[in-house]
């Protein structure tokens, strides 16, 4: 069985743009990425997407990537927006609990104008930073067990 991996570490400037691969980036518990626009202190400070989701647009003809869906982290190998709310995972060395399956889709986004249509609202997660430690493309992604009553 192939290890689930990250593919692509993403950031951008601004909200509601496209993110661009970084080499690696700083995950920092009450951050998320550090330098992102999403960044801080909330419940969906760190985006996830699967390569997965981004091939199912691509078969439809979208020319997109990595980055194309606001994503953070693009990744491969797990089945992410299947994952319950709470399930702790390990993304390289740093934990993060899943906060969000999914999300409203505001209209007018880069994404949804470039593609015509956005993977993220139904099979993106969000989750928060246990802690700090550095990722980079081909770490591994670890689905751990799901935490009773965590959220």
């Amino acid at each position: 069985m192939t290890q689930a991996k990250i593919v692509s570490v993403n950031i951008s400037k601004d909200k509601g743009d496209c993110k661009t691969p970084i080499d690696e980036g700083e995950l920092r518990p009450e951050t998320g990425l550090v330098g992102d626009a999403h960044a801080g202190a909330w419940h969906r400070m760190l985006s996830l997407l699967a390569m997965e989701s981004i091939q199912t647009m691509r078969d439809k003809g979208a020319e997109v990537n990595p980055g194309d869906f606001a994503e953070n982290i693009t990744t491969e190998g797990v089945t992410l927006h299947t994952l319950p709310v709470g399930t702790r995972m390990t993304l390289g060395a740093v934990e993060v609990e899943v906060t969000q399956i999914g999300k409203e889709c505001h209209q007018g986004c880069a994404i949804r104008k470039k593609v015509g249509d956005c993977v993220m609202p139904r099979q993106g997660i969000f989750v928060k930073v246990l802690n700090q430690g550095m990722v980079r493309a081909g770490d591994p992604v670890t689905v751990l067990s799901p935490q009773k009553g965590a959220a």
